[in-house]
Formats: structure tokens, sequence, C-alpha cells
């Protein structure tokens, strides 16, 4: 009987501790739960960003806490292969830590992110995590999405925006004008091209040339962009900022245009007279003009002249060093005609001649004979006419 009752009491003992161990862990458990109850919160504004290979993105991380103020750790959790980002705050370059007080007020931190510059279009995920010294955690995931269009961005671009050709020349470009906007847009069209030079828009397929255009949401239109140096352009390499312009995008595109050589040379007289009056032996003097139309300097111009057997043409300058672009020399051309020339209209044909390019002005000459042997035709004809008087009244009795 006392063996039994010192057992029963025994197993009773027990039975109070285990039942005392077990409330005093539930006490403990309650105790832990209450102390982690509500924990962090992390969260952005945007979650959700569209952006392009190459852009530099920054997000505000706002972190709040329901339960007990804690110090938090602060970090990326996972990032796509090649991204590159940290966490800074306040004055900081880089953080790790951030101190989150309980109830109303919120910690903040900035996220940045470098999306590579050969990241390919599609949709990205970077995952940013907050573990809290009480146990609390919470986690943020962001969605990027890459584009090499951003949203409401427009396109303005030439598949060719690169031509050549000599002075004279139209060059005719094809640019496509995009509205990758949700609204209606209205361009205005421009070009910023050198002085003298001219530039028209005109939509793809029509001979009306337009100076704006209107293109619904989600839109595209083809412009042909027609530019046109002057005729004495000179050689070298030209750009001509073009712009559509909307109240809401301003898009920009550059043509280039490289001028080639081009050679004309032109020969004539001041006044465009080819014409001139002469005497037979006499010299006269003919102004020439030598212009250079060509859109580079011409070197070693030399002079010549074709004329009638017997006739002398020189030149004060036979040879022209150089004639710039644009420029006109004089040089005067001494016309001595034969001294047997009758009277009559000759032709004399001049000639201004480079290893590039040659021009030739065919002049009439005039040749009056001298009055001297006027005179002296007229002196022998009366000679003539006494002789045959003299010898009428000599022989004419017989």
């Amino acid at each position: 009987m006392n063996r039994n009752l010192f057992l029963r009491s025994k197993t009773k003992r027990i039975k109070t501790l285990a039942a005392g161990a077990m409330v005093a862990a539930m006490m403990a458990g309650f105790s832990m739960t209450s102390y982690a109850d509500g924990g962090l919160e992390i969260h952005t504004e945007y979650p959700g960003v569209t952006a392009k290979a190459g852009d530099s993105l920054t997000f505000t991380i706002d972190l709040d806490n329901s339960g007990s103020a804690c110090d938090a750790s602060l970090s990326v959790a996972s990032m796509p292969e090649g991204w590159e980002g940290y966490i800074s705050g306040g004055s900081s370059d880089r953080i790790t830590r951030v101190h989150v007080p309980n109830g109303t007020d919120s910690a903040s931190a900035t996220l940045h992110l470098e999306v590579p510059a050969d990241a390919a279009d599609g949709s990205y995920q970077v995952v940013l995590e907050a573990q809290g010294d009480n146990a609390s955690y919470d986690s943020l995931t962001l969605y990027l999405d890459v584009d090499q269009l951003e949203v409401s961005q427009g396109d303005f671009s030439s598949e060719y925006p690169e031509q050549e050709g000599s002075a004279g020349t139209s060059f005719s470009f094809n640019a496509t004008l995009i509205n990758n906007s949700a609204e209606e847009q209205s361009y205005s069209l421009a070009a910023n091209a050198p002085d003298g030079w001219q530039v028209a828009f005109k939509p793809s397929g029509e001979s009306t040339q337009v100076a704006s255009i209107t293109l619904e949401p989600a839109v595209s239109q083809g412009l042909t962009i027609t530019v046109t140096p002057p005729n004495n352009v000179s050689a070298g390499d030209y750009t001509i900022p073009c712009s559509a312009i909307s109240a809401g995008e301003s898009l920009d595109m550059e043509l280039s245009v490289t001028v080639t050589e081009s050679y004309d040379l032109s020969l004539s007289t001041p006044d465009g007279r080819l014409s001139f009056d002469t005497v037979a032996g006499d010299e006269s003097d003919v102004t020439l003009s030598v212009t250079n139309n060509s859109n580079v300097a011409v070197e070693n111009v030399n002079l010549t002249a074709s004329a009638p057997t017997g006739w002398n043409v020189s030149f004060d300058t036979p040879t022209i060093d150089v004639i710039e672009a644009g420029a006109t020399v004089e040089v005067a051309a001494h016309v001595t005609p034969s001294s047997e020339a009758l009277t009559g209209d000759y032709v004399v044909t001049m000639t201004a001649n480079a290893s590039e390019v040659s021009d030739s002005a065919e002049f009439r000459v005039a040749v009056e004979t001298s009055i001297v042997w006027g005179f002296a035709a007229v002196a022998i004809i009366v000679v003539l006419l006494a002789a045959i008087g003299y010898i009428f009244r000599k022989y004419g009795r017989r």
C-alpha cells in the first residue's frame, strides 16, 4: 500500500511539472509571437517600369514597421545577370542596414540600377529583402520591361542617312516618323541646313511639300526628304540636322551629304559680247573673262587661240596659275589680222584649258582694209583715168 501511494504521488508530481513546463512554453511562445507581430513592410510607389538598354534607374524604397522599432538589413537578393545595382541612403553612398521606427513613421532608401547597354528586349525582375533584428522579414519584387523605345517616345530616322553626289545634285532621303504614344501628335518638321541649301519634306508617294504632319497613336508615316545644295557648293562633308517637334516630344535626326568635286569653266567677255571690229594689219585688244564655276580651285589654265592663216593672237597671261572656285580672272588678248586680209568677217576661236576642264568661245571679227590703201587705190584709179584721157587726146585726132 505504501509503495503504491508513493508511486501515485510521484506520478502526480511529474504530471504537474509537465503541465507547468507546457504552460511556460506556451507563455514563451506567446511572448515571441507578440514581439514580431506586424513586422516589416518594404514597398515602392512604382514597382513596375519600362526602360531602355543602357539606362540608369533609381527607385525610392520605403520601409514601414507595425511592430517594434528595429534595425533591418536591406539587400538585393537577386538581379539579372550582367546588371549592376546598390542601395544608398541619405548622404551615404552605400548602405546595408536601415533603422525602421514603429508606428506611422517610415524609413527610406534608394536603389540604383544600371541596365546593361546590350540588354535584350524582355521582362526582368529584381528582388529586395529586408530582415529585422526582431525576426521580422519582407521582400519586394521590381518588374522591369526593357524595350528599345520607351513608352510615349517616338522615333524619327532614315534607313540610309548618308549620301554622296556632285554639286547640283538633289539628294533624296527616305525617312520614317513614328508616334509611339497613346495620344494623337502634331509634329512640326524643320531642318537646319547650311546657307543656300534647300530642304523639302513630303509624305511618301505624294508631291505636296509639308511643314507639319499629324499622326494618330501608334502610327508611323513615311517621309521623303529632298536636300538640294547650291550649284557652286564646295566639295566636302555636310550635316543637315532635321527635327520633328510636337507638344509632347522633340525627335531629332541627322542627314549627311558628301559633295564630290565637280568642274565647270566658262570663257567669255565682261559684257558677254563675242564680236569686235579691227583693221587688217592692226592690233586690237579684247578683254577675256575666265570664270571657274567648279566647286574646287582650278590650276594651270592655259589660253590658246585658233585664227586664220597669217593672223597673230597673243595673251598678257597665257597661263593662269589658279582660279578659285566661283572666281573670275580677266586676261587681255591681242589680235592682229594679216596685213593682206580682205575686208569681211572672220572667226577666231579662243580656248581656256585645264587638265580637268576646258571651254571655248568663237569671236566674229569684222576686218576692214587700211584707209591708206583706200587712198592709194583712189590715186591709182585717178592716175589711170588721167593716162587714158591723155591717150585719147593725143591719138584721137588721127
